[in-house]
């Protein structure tokens, strides 16, 4: 049985950003893999300015090559309607691997929003990336208002260097967090300014011969 990272997400497009925390967060918890899941209809973002799903498949698909730990799923893309997480886990769960969703700081004290958000920590460990610069507070009453409806045990709990990781409670990890993001690509793809060193080159290839964002989103 494996210990797997789900990090779903749009990846519209993926970037040095999104690899740096993924490897990361495999260091830092010691996991077997960590899995990328491209949404095909992210439920909680509009479609305008939004790749085609397969084109977003294989971005990530090159941007992992060679990774031996890093993989990617077209569950998502394979389902019909909107991209609901809780039936992503449902689905990995069947192979018996123990699951972690790794989720920003924000999005966790948005996490009452999702479709059956307790059904979500029950399937996977929730692991809490904090924004680089963000004012998140485990102890605030948001975070705690979070963590009680859900039903998790055990609160907060931070990775310590050469000791286990506690049996429950949703996982925070600081990982490294560079200063990019893709709706800032996409704007320097319009702009035909450079990509380099944001991404890796066969993205940046795949960008300019499928000619993506070159529009501004209707």
């Amino acid at each position: 049985m494996a210990r797997v990272a789900v990090l779903g997400g749009s990846f519209n497009p993926i970037h040095y950003g999104h690899l740096l925390l993924a490897d990361d967060v495999l260091e830092q918890l010691d996991l077997d893999r960590v899995l990328f899941v491209p949404a095909a209809a992210p439920p909680h973002k509009a479609a305008a300015g939004l790749a085609p799903a397969a084109d977003r498949f294989a971005m990530v698909e090159l941007a992992i090559a060679g990774h031996p730990r890093f993989a990617v799923s077209d569950i998502e893309l394979r389902r019909t309607g909107p991209s609901y997480t809780v039936d992503t886990l449902q689905a990995l769960s069947a192979s018996g691997d123990t699951l972690f969703l790794v989720i920003g700081s924000e999005t966790f004290l948005d996490l009452l929003s999702w479709r059956e958000p307790r059904r979500v920590a029950s399937l996977a460990r929730l692991v809490v990336i904090p924004r680089s610069g963000s004012a998140f507070d485990p102890e605030s009453a948001a975070a705690q208002k979070v963590l009680r409806e859900i039903g998790v045990d055990g609160g907060f709990v931070r990775v310590e260097p050469g000791r286990p990781l506690p049996p429950a409670g949703v996982v925070l990890v600081h990982a490294t967090s560079l200063p990019l993001s893709a709706s800032v690509l996409r704007r320097r793809v319009r702009e035909g300014r450079s990509l380099a060193f944001r991404m890796p080159p066969a993205v940046i290839d795949f960008v300019r011969t499928h000619g993506l964002y070159r529009t501004e989103p209707a």
